[in-house]
């Protein structure tokens, strides 16, 4: 079987199981699970071949069971908002309208409903028979991927808790003003971005960033500084030219596009960012930012 189509049926099979368990608080560790990839990757996959969110996806599988609710019952329409997980009907009324392009009570009336879209082909069916689904392609485009062999790195780092934009300015500087007078900063120096959690997944108060500085020499961790290790080993890399806001669009592009067709597993260890230039210094649209993958290589 090739690598497109394992990855093709890991997914699939997290789709079935959100179809079943559709009221249930689907945590990004249990679908990970479900799909036999690591946490650290799964997110990025799972967006790259739906083109959808996990959090997108179960929102509008909740909205299309509310439509076919409204279509074959006779529910009062509050009560369908609260089955599709809202506590307030002119919320619910507002994400109703933003899919299906009319309020719910005029979906009801209507003969012949406007279906969602959906990126991938999959729609809410009863049961959780999923038969439809199809991968996103980036029709026919090619990423600029190379494979590189990366030293075991050491770096001191310091964890931001919270939504990225809010505390990895903050992070980084901490751990520069830790740094610089212990002669840890030069000019070759490497600046690594850990970002472990899915913002569309986990509580914004538990996403964990890490604003790393790699090492050349052993030192000890202090108060909010740690230190880790990289592990060594083959990593597939793309370089993302442009806004850190759309990293996620080059990182669903490289797990969940290229990486399934390349033939490459990867290997359970996180992926990382390296910054090739200063954000204070440098205009949004020339930042330039490498994005690592761990892969298994090959024979």
């Amino acid at each position: 079987m090739s690598t497109q189509q394992t990855y093709k049926e890991r997914i699939l099979a997290v789709l079935v199981h959100i179809q079943q368990h559709l009221d249930e608080d689907l945590s990004l560790g249990e679908l990970a699970r479900v799909a036999h990839f690591s946490p650290f990757h799964f997110h990025r996959i799972f967006r790259g071949l739906t083109g959808e969110s996990v959090q997108e996806h179960v929102r509008r599988l909740r909205l299309e069971r509310a439509a076919q609710h409204l279509k074959t019952g006779d529910l009062p329409i509050i009560n369908v908002a609260l089955d599709a997980g809202y506590e307030a009907h002119e919320a619910f009324t507002r994400a109703f309208g933003a899919m299906f392009g009319c309020p719910p009570s005029e979906y009801r009336r209507q003969k012949q409903a406007q279906p969602a879209a959906a990126p991938s082909g999959v729609h809410y069916r009863p049961g959780g028979d999923v038969q439809d689904f199809n991968p996103i392609s980036n029709g026919g485009q090619t990423m600029d991927v190379r494979i590189e062999q990366m030293p075991a790195m050491r770096v001191v780092f310091v964890r931001g808790v919270g939504p990225y934009k809010d505390v990895a300015r903050a992070a980084w500087e901490r751990v520069c003003a830790w740094a610089g007078p212990r002669g840890l900063l030069g000019p070759k120096s490497l600046f690594l971005g850990i970002c472990h959690d899915d913002p569309e997944v986990t509580p914004p108060d538990k996403i964990r960033y890490d604003a790393a500085i790699v090492v050349d020499r052993p030192v000890q961790p202090e108060g909010d500084v740690g230190v880790q290790e990289i592990p060594a080993g083959a990593h597939a890399v793309t370089t993302h030219r442009g806004p850190y806001e759309k990293l996620h669009e080059s990182w669903s592009a490289l797990c969940g596009q290229w990486l399934p067709r390349s033939g490459h597993a990867m290997r359970n260890a996180p992926s990382f960012e390296i910054y090739r230039n200063d954000p204070n210094r440098t205009p949004p649209e020339q930042l330039v930012t490498d994005l690592y993958v761990p892969i298994e290589a090959r024979g």
